[in-house]
């Protein structure tokens, strides 16, 4: 039966579980109705809704991924439930801890990869498990708590405001062997998005979907980079063209620099004094402007008043003219017009010569 362009959808969260509940992947999902991964994953988030001929199509999916998941409850025997021994819950504190001494070591590393600077990869690392921890309840519940923090840490530390700091205009010493230095000269010398998708695939092992995803990029696209990132590699260092080789050597690279990271406790209370600061600087700066505009509405007059202009000489304005006296010939037409009589038909008529 065809269903109408408005068939009724699952929430996302629902279409995502449905999916995973066949081992379906996005990619697969994507294959099938005729869309690419990315749009998959946005409807599978709610950034957007399928329309017209692709919203039957991915109706029709999820309701047989429904009744397949509806039929395989029914076809399982039910089975004794033997109870586990109950595992002690972690804290936040405890939980957040684990996940940066699992994590932090080795993302310095990457970071300082991705700058070639080890402070700022330091400092990247620091920040981005800030970030994780005032937003904990959100980043726990993330499949990948990992991929969060690694992604954050990757924005800070790419960033382009860091050239306008300082601290960061010179370069750092580079290493000292020689090998390490042409590698890490090269992988600088690569764009910040062929750079990061190349240490992503061939430094951390991701799969493409999965770097494209991290990248915020399609799967080609994702694949053009990495394929010019190791093109341009190969060039200064043509024993890297292997993908095995190049993966022993970032591993070497990252493993020869002495970096540390501080200690988890250290991070947390760091992050609590720097959110402290910044939400008792957002306070006084709004009362401040709650302050400025009560003291401009009382003191502001009611209504307008033009300014008085100062009084100024008016000049260049010609003086009244008076009447002077009369030339000769004007005399003797005044006399002769006083002279003739005032009313008759002289007056009207000509006069013969």
């Amino acid at each position: 039966m065809t269903q109408s362009p408005e068939s009724p959808l699952p929430p996302p969260k629902e279409r995502r579980r449905l999916r995973e509940s066949r081992s379906l992947t996005q990619v697969q999902v994507a294959e099938r109705i005729g869309v690419s991964r990315a749009t998959v994953r946005a409807w599978e988030t709610g950034r957007t809704t399928p329309k017209a001929e692709r919203r039957e199509a991915y109706a029709q999916l999820l309701a047989s991924l429904a009744a397949d998941a509806a039929d395989a409850v029914e076809d399982t025997a039910p089975q004794p439930v033997i109870p586990a021994p109950a595992a002690p819950s972690l804290t936040p504190a405890q939980a957040f801890d684990a996940l940066y001494e699992f994590c932090a070591p080795a993302l310095v590393r990457q970071t300082y990869l991705l700058t070639g600077r080890r402070e700022l990869a330091r400092e990247s690392v620091e920040r981005a498990f800030q970030l994780a921890w005032q937003q904990w309840p959100q980043v726990a519940q993330d499949r990948d708590p990992a991929g969060w923090v690694r992604a954050t840490a990757y924005e800070y530390a790419l960033s382009p405001w860091h050239s306008f700091r300082p601290r960061y205009r010179h370069p750092e010493p580079p290493p000292a062997d020689a090998g390490d230095r042409t590698l890490l000269h090269a992988l600088l010398k690569l764009p910040p998005s062929y750079r990061r998708t190349l240490l992503l695939y061939d430094g951390v092992g991701l799969n493409l979907p999965e770097t494209a995803a991290e990248t915020e990029a399609s799967t080609p696209a994702a694949a053009n980079r990495l394929t010019h990132a190791r093109a341009a590699l190969a060039e200064h260092l043509p024993e890297l063209s292997d993908p095995v080789a190049l993966h022993r050597r970032l591993a070497e690279l990252a493993s020869t620099e002495r970096l540390r990271a501080p200690q988890p406790t250290t991070v947390r209370t760091v992050g609590e004094q720097r959110t402290r600061f910044w939400t008792r600087a957002a306070i006084a700066f709004t009362v401040a402007i709650i302050g400025a505009t009560t003291l401009t509405l009382r003191t502001a007059p009611t209504q307008y008043e033009a300014p008085l202009a100062p009084a100024q000489a008016v000049r260049g304005v010609p003086p009244k003219a008076a009447l002077g006296p009369l030339s000769g010939a004007e005399l003797k037409l005044q006399a002769k017009l006083r002279s003739a009589a005032a009313r008759g038909p002289e007056r009207v008529l000509p006069l013969p010569r």
